[in-house]
């Protein structure tokens, strides 16, 4: 497994999460990050993504509510999830930017 996605969980309307994407490969220690979400019955969405200098951009959908941020020591990206609401009850799926490099998904539901 190249990018290991992690953090997804159960959490009420409102609340937080913190999901990560570990890579194991420095083949993409170069490359940019992103985070999708597909939802039951729905297209993958794009969710946010960060470039090796840092610039980050972000869905609608998420704006001003979600912040992705890197540690490139590690080979890590973050996706801090504030305010949730029930319509980002989704599979969250990091990919390598650039190629076709997807981690396996972290299920994350909002819900009371």
């Amino acid at each position: 497994v190249q990018l290991q996605a992690s953090g997804g969980g159960l959490v009420q309307p409102g609340g937080s999460l913190r999901l990560s994407c570990a890579g194991s490969s420095s083949r993409f220690r170069g490359n940019g990050r992103a985070w999708y979400r597909q939802a039951p019955g729905k297209q993958r969405e794009f969710v946010a993504l960060i470039n090796m200098a840092g610039i980050t951009k972000y869905g609608d959908s998420v704006q001003g509510r979600f912040t992705i941020s890197r540690d490139n020591a590690e080979n890590t990206v973050y996706l801090q999830m504030n305010s949730l609401k029930p319509e980002d009850t989704a599979v969250y799926i990091c990919k390598v930017v650039g190629q076709d490099i997807w981690g396996q998904g972290t299920q994350v539901t909002v819900s009371s």
